[in-house]
């Protein structure tokens, strides 16, 4: 009998929940909004309904599923199950996540950082599979990062994640929600080229990128920002991690893909440690799922 886990992508929009297979393989799905405003009751109401319609359409019983992997944007208490993100899911700060859930389903259920979640997918049947040294920057409503060295992913003290997105790139850039000015996140993420095209009528992050496409200038010079940074970021995280790929995946990450791997590469191109080479930058190739088959990995790997 195959082996099942269910992955669960909690994203500042929407929620992707998917049925997983030790290939990475997924058997049936649902996506559903975050509306994280309408208060944590009513989503974890929402979650635990696709949670039963993803089962009931791959023909799964919870009795022999491996588990619920939750990838949810940091921070959060791993220990508890309590979500402690107010910026990325407001209102459901302080929230326990993972035990209702299983009470709910009576399996186990781990939480895991989303940009974690995503790179264990992308180790598993996406782009990084068979790299023994692995990073990846996911670029949307925030921006996350994860390493992966010989085949598991990097925790810190107290097993936390490393908060790439907070990597300070220009003390004098703008300040950011962490305490802290010019974090790659407070330049290169979407809310912040929204806050910076808002000064010149631009609606929305992509609104940006359309108006620089077609040469306005004002546009450019927010996206130029936004490289400069990652570029900047990139030569720091290259000469301190030393990975055979990067990948940058999340929604802006792969739809401007080209912009930021040239940023990328122009820090490579310049490298004092690694040789000419020895470092691919691609892009993220399992989209949306990548987290949702993290996950659930997660939990296959555990069984």
């Amino acid at each position: 009998m195959s082996r099942y886990a269910l992955g669960v992508d909690i994203g500042g929009t929407k929620i992707a929940v998917g049925a997983v297979d030790g290939t990475g393989a997924v058997h049936a799905r649902r996506t559903i909004a975050t509306d994280a405003e309408a208060g944590f009751e009513a989503g974890l109401e929402r979650l635990t309904r696709a949670i039963d319609e993803t089962l009931a359409e791959a023909s799964i019983d919870v009795a022999t599923l491996a588990g619920i992997g939750l990838g949810c944007p940091g921070p959060f208490d791993e220990a508890s199950g309590r979500i402690e993100n107010f910026y990325t899911l407001p209102g459901w700060e302080g929230n326990d996540i993972v035990s209702p859930l299983v009470a709910c389903f009576d399996t186990p259920v781990q939480l895991i950082n989303d940009a974690d979640a995503a790179l264990l997918g992308e180790a598993l049947a996406g782009a990084a599979q068979g790299a023994r040294v692995a990073l990846m920057l996911t670029i949307g409503t925030g921006i996350g990062g994860a390493a992966l060295i010989d085949g598991a992913i990097l925790r810190g003290a107290a097993r936390e994640h490393p908060e790439i997105g907070h990597l300070i790139v220009d003390p004098t850039g703008p300040e950011c929600y962490c305490g802290n000015r010019g974090c790659l996140e407070s330049l290169a993420a979407g809310p912040a080229l929204a806050r910076a095209g808002a000064e010149f009528g631009y609606a929305d992050a992509e609104a940006v990128f359309a108006a620089a496409e077609a040469g306005a200038d004002s546009a450019k010079a927010i996206i130029v920002r936004s490289t400069d940074a990652m570029e900047t970021a990139a030569w720091s995280l290259v000469h301190t991690l030393l990975p055979e790929v990067l990948l940058i995946g999340g929604g802006i990450g792969e739809r401007h893909f080209a912009l930021y791997r040239e940023a990328a590469e122009r820090a490579i191109a310049r490298a004092v440690l690694p040789p000419a080479g020895a470092i691919r930058v691609v892009k993220a190739a399992l989209g949306n799922d990548a987290g949702m088959v993290g996950a659930a990995a997660l939990m296959l790997d555990d069984a």
